[in-house]
Protein backbone atom coordinates (compact mmCIF):
# COMPACT_ATOMS: atom_id res chain seq x y z
CA UNK A 1 0.00 0.00 0.00
CA UNK A 2 1.31 3.41 -0.95
CA UNK A 3 2.02 5.96 1.74
CA UNK A 4 -0.57 8.28 0.20
CA UNK A 5 -3.21 5.63 0.76
CA UNK A 6 -2.87 5.79 4.52
CA UNK A 7 -2.42 9.53 5.02
CA UNK A 8 -5.73 11.01 6.25
CA UNK A 9 -6.95 14.22 4.76
CA UNK A 10 -8.46 16.43 7.45
CA UNK A 11 -10.37 19.47 6.30
CA UNK A 12 -13.51 20.47 8.16
CA UNK A 13 -14.64 23.04 5.61
CA UNK A 14 -14.30 22.96 1.88
CA UNK A 15 -13.17 20.24 -0.47
CA UNK A 16 -10.34 17.93 0.47
CA UNK A 17 -7.24 18.94 -1.48
CA UNK A 18 -6.66 15.37 -2.58
CA UNK A 19 -10.03 15.35 -4.28
CA UNK A 20 -9.20 18.58 -6.04
CA UNK A 21 -5.89 17.15 -7.20
CA UNK A 22 -7.67 14.14 -8.58
CA UNK A 23 -10.02 16.43 -10.46
CA UNK A 24 -13.10 14.96 -8.82
CA UNK A 25 -14.64 18.18 -7.54
CA UNK A 26 -17.65 17.97 -5.26
CA UNK A 27 -19.05 14.78 -6.76
CA UNK A 28 -20.40 12.20 -4.35
CA UNK A 29 -20.35 8.71 -5.87
CA UNK A 30 -23.66 6.87 -6.06
CA UNK A 31 -22.30 4.02 -3.95
CA UNK A 32 -20.69 3.86 -0.51
CA UNK A 33 -16.95 3.12 -0.46
CA UNK A 34 -14.79 1.01 1.88
CA UNK A 35 -13.03 3.13 4.48
CA UNK A 36 -10.05 0.75 4.55
CA UNK A 37 -8.63 -1.68 2.02
CA UNK A 38 -9.45 -5.32 2.68
CA UNK A 39 -12.33 -4.65 5.12
CA UNK A 40 -15.99 -4.78 4.00
CA UNK A 41 -16.83 -1.67 6.03
CA UNK A 42 -18.13 1.30 4.07
CA UNK A 43 -18.28 4.94 5.08
CA UNK A 44 -22.08 4.83 5.26
CA UNK A 45 -21.88 1.85 7.63
CA UNK A 46 -19.59 3.83 9.92
CA UNK A 47 -22.07 6.72 9.92
CA UNK A 48 -24.96 4.38 10.79
CA UNK A 49 -22.95 2.83 13.63
CA UNK A 50 -22.18 6.29 15.01
CA UNK A 51 -25.88 7.20 14.87
CA UNK A 52 -26.84 3.95 16.61
CA UNK A 53 -24.29 4.51 19.38
CA UNK A 54 -25.56 8.07 19.89
CA UNK A 55 -29.16 6.83 20.21
CA UNK A 56 -28.10 4.12 22.68
CA UNK A 57 -26.05 6.60 24.71
CA UNK A 58 -28.89 9.12 24.79
CA UNK A 59 -31.39 6.44 25.85
CA UNK A 60 -29.06 5.22 28.60
CA UNK A 61 -28.44 8.72 29.96
CA UNK A 62 -32.15 9.59 29.80
CA UNK A 63 -33.19 6.48 31.75
CA UNK A 64 -30.20 6.21 34.08
CA UNK A 65 -31.95 7.92 36.99
CA UNK A 66 -35.63 7.95 36.16
CA UNK A 67 -37.92 9.95 38.41
CA UNK A 68 -41.69 10.16 38.77
CA UNK A 69 -41.56 13.79 37.66
CA UNK A 70 -39.28 13.72 34.59
CA UNK A 71 -36.60 16.35 34.15
CA UNK A 72 -33.67 17.00 31.84
CA UNK A 73 -32.95 14.28 29.30
CA UNK A 74 -35.67 12.03 30.70
CA UNK A 75 -38.24 14.74 30.06
CA UNK A 76 -36.94 15.27 26.51
CA UNK A 77 -36.90 11.54 25.76
CA UNK A 78 -40.41 11.00 27.11
CA UNK A 79 -41.71 13.98 25.13
CA UNK A 80 -40.22 12.70 21.86
CA UNK A 81 -41.42 9.13 22.32
CA UNK A 82 -44.88 10.06 23.58
CA UNK A 83 -45.41 12.59 20.79
CA UNK A 84 -44.56 10.05 18.11
CA UNK A 85 -46.55 7.31 19.86
CA UNK A 86 -49.65 9.50 20.13
CA UNK A 87 -49.35 10.58 16.50
CA UNK A 88 -49.11 6.97 15.27
CA UNK A 89 -51.86 5.81 17.63
CA UNK A 90 -54.24 8.29 16.04
CA UNK A 91 -53.37 6.81 12.66
CA UNK A 92 -53.26 3.03 13.17
CA UNK A 93 -55.11 2.62 16.46
CA UNK A 94 -54.25 1.60 20.00
CA UNK A 95 -53.88 -2.10 19.28
CA UNK A 96 -51.57 -1.87 16.27
CA UNK A 97 -49.39 0.91 17.70
CA UNK A 98 -48.67 -1.34 20.69
CA UNK A 99 -47.58 -4.10 18.32
CA UNK A 100 -45.56 -2.02 15.88
CA UNK A 101 -44.17 1.00 17.73
CA UNK A 102 -40.91 -0.78 18.55
CA UNK A 103 -40.18 -0.79 14.82
CA UNK A 104 -41.81 2.47 13.72
CA UNK A 105 -40.27 4.45 16.57
CA UNK A 106 -36.83 2.93 16.06
CA UNK A 107 -36.83 3.54 12.32
CA UNK A 108 -37.93 7.18 12.75
CA UNK A 109 -35.24 8.07 15.28
CA UNK A 110 -32.55 6.19 13.35
CA UNK A 111 -33.36 7.93 10.06
CA UNK A 112 -33.53 11.43 11.54
CA UNK A 113 -30.30 10.93 13.52
CA UNK A 114 -28.43 9.66 10.46
CA UNK A 115 -29.81 12.53 8.36
CA UNK A 116 -28.70 15.20 10.84
CA UNK A 117 -25.26 13.65 11.34
CA UNK A 118 -24.70 14.04 7.60
CA UNK A 119 -24.76 17.84 8.08
CA UNK A 120 -21.88 17.91 10.56
CA UNK A 121 -18.47 19.28 9.52
CA UNK A 122 -16.10 16.51 8.51
CA UNK A 123 -18.68 14.33 6.78
CA UNK A 124 -17.35 13.88 3.26
CA UNK A 125 -14.26 16.02 3.92
CA UNK A 126 -12.25 13.79 6.27
CA UNK A 127 -10.82 10.71 4.60
CA UNK A 128 -7.91 9.13 2.77
CA UNK A 129 -6.43 9.00 -0.70
CA UNK A 130 -6.07 5.71 -2.55
CA UNK A 131 -4.34 5.82 -5.96
CA UNK A 132 -5.34 9.45 -6.44
CA UNK A 133 -8.96 8.76 -5.45
CA UNK A 134 -10.32 10.50 -2.36
CA UNK A 135 -12.42 8.33 -0.05
CA UNK A 136 -14.19 10.03 2.90
CA UNK A 137 -14.41 8.19 6.21
CA UNK A 138 -18.02 9.31 6.72
CA UNK A 139 -20.91 9.46 4.27
CA UNK A 140 -24.58 10.13 4.91
CA UNK A 141 -26.02 6.75 5.86
CA UNK A 142 -29.28 7.28 3.98
CA UNK A 143 -27.34 8.42 0.90
CA UNK A 144 -26.47 4.72 0.51
CA UNK A 145 -28.98 2.60 -1.40
CA UNK A 146 -28.02 -0.46 0.65
CA UNK A 147 -29.09 1.27 3.86
CA UNK A 148 -32.50 2.40 2.62
CA UNK A 149 -33.13 -0.94 0.89
CA UNK A 150 -32.34 -2.84 4.09
CA UNK A 151 -34.87 -0.80 6.08
CA UNK A 152 -37.54 -1.13 3.38
CA UNK A 153 -37.06 -4.90 3.00
CA UNK A 154 -37.15 -5.38 6.78
CA UNK A 155 -40.44 -3.53 6.87
CA UNK A 156 -41.79 -5.66 4.00
CA UNK A 157 -41.07 -8.85 5.97
CA UNK A 158 -42.64 -7.44 9.14
CA UNK A 159 -45.66 -6.21 7.14
CA UNK A 160 -46.40 -9.76 5.98
CA UNK A 161 -46.02 -11.03 9.55
CA UNK A 162 -48.37 -8.42 11.04
CA UNK A 163 -50.87 -8.81 8.19
CA UNK A 164 -51.13 -12.58 8.56
CA UNK A 165 -51.06 -12.43 12.37
CA UNK A 166 -53.97 -9.98 12.43
CA UNK A 167 -56.08 -11.47 9.63
CA UNK A 168 -55.02 -15.10 9.46
CA UNK A 169 -53.78 -16.46 6.15
CA UNK A 170 -57.31 -16.95 4.81
CA UNK A 171 -58.34 -13.46 5.83
CA UNK A 172 -55.14 -12.04 4.36
CA UNK A 173 -55.84 -13.61 0.97
CA UNK A 174 -59.49 -12.58 1.15
CA UNK A 175 -58.48 -9.00 1.87
CA UNK A 176 -56.55 -8.95 -1.41
CA UNK A 177 -58.68 -11.08 -3.75
CA UNK A 178 -62.19 -11.52 -2.30
CA UNK A 179 -65.10 -9.34 -3.53
CA UNK A 180 -65.85 -6.36 -1.27
CA UNK A 181 -69.51 -5.65 -0.60
CA UNK A 182 -72.78 -7.65 -0.84
CA UNK A 183 -73.22 -9.32 -4.21
CA UNK A 184 -75.50 -12.22 -5.09
CA UNK A 185 -76.26 -14.41 -8.06
CA UNK A 186 -75.20 -13.13 -11.45
CA UNK A 187 -73.69 -9.97 -10.01
CA UNK A 188 -71.38 -12.05 -7.81
CA UNK A 189 -70.30 -14.14 -10.81
CA UNK A 190 -69.51 -10.95 -12.71
CA UNK A 191 -67.62 -9.32 -9.85
CA UNK A 192 -65.36 -12.26 -8.99
CA UNK A 193 -63.05 -11.86 -12.04
CA UNK A 194 -63.03 -8.09 -11.49
CA UNK A 195 -61.83 -8.43 -7.92
CA UNK A 196 -59.33 -11.12 -8.93
CA UNK A 197 -57.84 -8.63 -11.38
CA UNK A 198 -57.86 -5.93 -8.70
CA UNK A 199 -56.13 -8.42 -6.40
CA UNK A 200 -53.35 -8.92 -8.94
CA UNK A 201 -52.90 -5.15 -9.09
CA UNK A 202 -52.78 -5.08 -5.28
CA UNK A 203 -50.04 -7.73 -5.28
CA UNK A 204 -48.02 -5.61 -7.71
CA UNK A 205 -48.59 -2.60 -5.45
CA UNK A 206 -47.35 -4.56 -2.42
CA UNK A 207 -44.22 -5.59 -4.33
CA UNK A 208 -43.54 -1.99 -5.38
CA UNK A 209 -43.86 -0.54 -1.86
CA UNK A 210 -40.38 -1.48 -0.58
CA UNK A 211 -38.87 -0.24 -3.85
CA UNK A 212 -40.66 3.09 -3.47
CA UNK A 213 -39.61 3.41 0.18
CA UNK A 214 -36.01 2.64 -0.79
CA UNK A 215 -35.61 5.14 -3.61
CA UNK A 216 -37.72 7.93 -2.07
CA UNK A 217 -35.48 8.21 0.99
CA UNK A 218 -32.24 7.55 -0.90
CA UNK A 219 -33.02 10.00 -3.69
CA UNK A 220 -33.97 12.87 -1.40
CA UNK A 221 -30.98 12.49 0.93
CA UNK A 222 -28.42 11.82 -1.83
CA UNK A 223 -29.76 14.73 -3.88
CA UNK A 224 -29.59 17.06 -0.89
CA UNK A 225 -26.01 16.15 -0.03
CA UNK A 226 -24.94 16.37 -3.65
CA UNK A 227 -26.50 19.84 -3.88
CA UNK A 228 -24.65 21.01 -0.77
CA UNK A 229 -21.34 19.75 -2.15
CA UNK A 230 -21.94 21.51 -5.46
CA UNK A 231 -22.65 24.75 -3.61
CA UNK A 232 -19.50 24.37 -1.52
CA UNK A 233 -17.48 24.22 -4.73
CA UNK A 234 -18.56 27.75 -5.63
CA UNK A 235 -16.28 29.44 -3.09
CA UNK A 236 -12.63 29.03 -2.02
CA UNK A 237 -11.91 26.47 0.71
CA UNK A 238 -11.88 28.82 3.74
CA UNK A 239 -15.29 30.21 2.78
CA UNK A 240 -16.81 27.23 0.97
CA UNK A 241 -19.45 26.81 3.67
CA UNK A 242 -20.99 30.21 2.87
CA UNK A 243 -22.97 29.35 -0.33
CA UNK A 244 -24.35 26.18 1.28
CA UNK A 245 -25.19 27.70 4.68
CA UNK A 246 -28.77 28.85 3.85
CA UNK A 247 -29.55 25.41 2.42
CA UNK A 248 -28.30 23.74 5.61
CA UNK A 249 -31.46 25.01 7.34
CA UNK A 250 -33.54 23.55 4.52
CA UNK A 251 -31.76 20.22 4.98
CA UNK A 252 -32.67 20.29 8.68
CA UNK A 253 -36.31 20.37 7.62
CA UNK A 254 -35.77 17.79 4.88
CA UNK A 255 -34.06 15.42 7.32
CA UNK A 256 -37.06 15.52 9.64
CA UNK A 257 -39.65 15.33 6.86
CA UNK A 258 -38.01 12.31 5.20
CA UNK A 259 -37.83 10.42 8.50
CA UNK A 260 -41.49 11.23 9.13
CA UNK A 261 -42.57 10.31 5.59
CA UNK A 262 -40.81 6.91 5.72
CA UNK A 263 -42.41 6.13 9.10
CA UNK A 264 -45.80 7.49 8.04
CA UNK A 265 -45.89 5.40 4.86
CA UNK A 266 -44.99 2.27 6.84
CA UNK A 267 -47.83 3.05 9.27
CA UNK A 268 -50.32 3.63 6.43
CA UNK A 269 -49.38 0.34 4.77
CA UNK A 270 -49.97 -1.41 8.11
CA UNK A 271 -53.33 0.32 8.56
CA UNK A 272 -54.53 -0.64 5.08
CA UNK A 273 -54.14 -4.36 5.81
CA UNK A 274 -54.79 -4.52 9.55
CA UNK A 275 -57.56 -1.98 10.17
CA UNK A 276 -60.87 -3.72 10.87
CA UNK A 277 -62.81 -0.72 12.14
CA UNK A 278 -65.21 -1.25 15.02
CA UNK A 279 -65.21 -5.05 14.71
CA UNK A 280 -61.63 -5.33 15.96
CA UNK A 281 -61.30 -5.88 19.72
Amino acid sequence: MRLSAIVPIVMLTGLAPAAQAAGEGHVMPLYAEPVWDGLPITNSMVMTWVATLLIIAFSWLATKRMTLVPAGLQNLAEWMVESLYTFLEGLIGHHMVKRTFWFLGSIFFLIITVNYLGLFPGVGTVGRVDDGHYIPFLRGGNADLNMTAAMALLFAVLWFYWAIAENGFKGFMAHIFAPKGSFKGLMMAMMVPVFLFVGVLEVISIMIRPVALTFRLYGNIYGGEQTLEKLMALAPAPFSFAPALPFMFVELLVGFVQALVFTLLCAIFIKLICDHGDEHH
